[in-house]
């Protein structure tokens, strides 16, 4: 592994995300005013945090606290390559329903398989701006695993059936036009994390997830059905062709173009 490099982002909400690999030395020692919440994806960094030495392989998560001194460096031969999340502690607290509420996690390195695909889940698509609606059901998911490691209950930890169905409907009904954390509040009564907490307990899936699946559904009948795929990205809420490629090669195993391909071939030898 070779050629070090840094892709991040404008913060923006109180969340910043970055890629980044090393194959040496990455970071003198430093601080940062937000928490700092991350994947290792390859190789091996070790870093030291809190008066000790860390080690974090392949797989495993780190979660570092705002205002903890640490620095950076590979601990592998190949070097290493991560992802980063930071987020500001007011947005956990607020994500927890509880004001000034800072989860402290012991564990530095752990093997966090739930926390991971979160992770992977939020950097879809980057380094292309998250959505708001992403951003906000990943901070809901994040908070309670930060709470529940460090002991702390988050609030609204009930599932309101009825709130979540409502805004399953809405998902269903108008998943042509942009639909934010706002939207969610309006027609559920209820706090967007909890909301959004409800949303995946019920549902599996976030509500954002939720609503790209319900466009790709949309787009991939349209296609088959003979639409232009810039006409479909339009018309199923997707911001443009491109993102909705991305977002229908993933779900379906191939682009909008080789599908549309594919159903003129089939519908060629009947």
């Amino acid at each position: 592994m070779t050629d070090d490099f840094i892709m991040t982002e404008p913060a923006a909400d109180g969340v910043q995300r970055l890629v980044a690999r090393f194959g040496g030395h990455a970071y003198d020692p430093h601080r940062h005013e937000t928490y700092a919440i991350g994947v290792t994806l390859a190789g091996a960094q070790g870093f030291r945090y809190r008066g000790a030495g860390r080690v974090s392989w392949r797989g495993q998560c780190m979660v570092l606290h705002p205002d903890e001194l640490h620095d950076g460096r590979a601990a592998a031969p190949d070097g290493f390559l991560y992802r980063m999340i930071y987020v500001e502690p007011a947005r956990i607290a607020e994500a927890l329903g509880q004001p000034g509420a800072h989860p402290f996690v012991d564990e530095a390195v752990a093997a966090d398989p739930r926390l991971a695909d979160l992770l992977a889940e939020i950097f879809t698509g980057f380094p292309r701006p998250a959505s708001p609606l992403a951003i906000d059901g990943f901070l809901a998911e994040l908070a309670v695993l930060l709470a529940r490691r460090s002991g702390l209950q988050p609030h609204g930890t009930s599932q309101p059936i009825a709130a979540v169905a409502r805004v399953k409907s809405l998902l269903d009904a108008e998943f042509d036009r942009p639909i934010g954390s706002s939207d969610l509040e309006r027609v559920s009564g209820i706090d967007r994390f909890v909301t959004a907490r409800a949303f995946r307990h019920l549902t599996g899936t976030s509500p954002h997830r939720y609503l790209i699946g319900r466009r790709l559904a949309a787009a991939h009948a349209l296609i088959a059905g003979g639409a232009t795929l810039s006409d479909v990205a339009a018309r199923v809420g997707f911001a443009d062709q491109s993102h909705m490629t991305r977002a229908f090669k993933a779900r379906f195993g191939m682009t909008p173009g080789r599908f549309r391909s594919l159903v003129a071939a089939g519908a060629g030898t009947a």
